[in-house]
């Protein structure tokens, strides 16, 4: 699951603005401009050089840092507005909202990737093969699957589930109404 920029800056301004003062706010707004400003200019003045195997992509990092520099603006203007001391993240509805959203947005990820998995595993142990039949045991296959208003394969399937080996190792399957 890939987070949005948003969704990145929030989760990580909520986690460090959480018992800063509003002079801490003020002082993380202007770094957050500073860095903004700094990633949009080195975004706009190619370097020329390559990149480093490890650098972060400059694109990436100016978007971060516009949405951080977003997301302190918006808890400088909650923290005036409600004369708050300090920030606590549990007041902060907007936030928790988004919080609560990425949250459960993971928990669904996290859900189909289980079901994913759980499908694989499953499909492990099914077995899928092609079967060539002579042309009279084609023609039983076919009248019995007519007959019970199945496929052929799913005759076929429903011969090997009630199949059974002899202790002499013989193959056979008992009487049963194909369903």
């Amino acid at each position: 699951m890939i987070w949005s920029s948003d969704d990145v800056a929030r989760d990580s301004v909520r986690r460090t603005a959480a018992g800063l003062t509003p002079a801490g706010v003020d002082e993380a707004v202007a770094e957050a401009a500073t860095r903004e400003r700094e990633t949009q200019e080195a975004l706009r003045s190619p370097s020329g050089r390559e990149p480093e195997p490890y650098e972060w992509d400059l694109e990436v990092l100016a978007e971060r840092w516009a949405a951080k520099h977003v997301e302190w603006r918006r808890i400088q203007a909650l923290m005036n507005a409600s004369g708050w001391a300090a920030y606590d993240p549990s007041k902060d509805t907007q936030g928790s909202a988004w919080a609560q959203e990425r949250e459960a947005r993971r928990a669904g990820f996290l859900e189909q990737q289980a079901a994913h998995w759980q499908q694989r595993q499953d499909a492990k142990d099914e077995l899928q093969t092609e079967v060539w039949l002579t042309a009279p045991a084609g023609r039983r296959i076919r009248a019995l699957a007519a007959r019970a208003r199945l496929s052929p394969d799913q005759i076929v399937a429903q011969l090997a589930e009630h199949a059974v080996i002899g202790e002499d190792g013989t193959v056979s399957v008992p009487a049963f109404t194909p369903s």
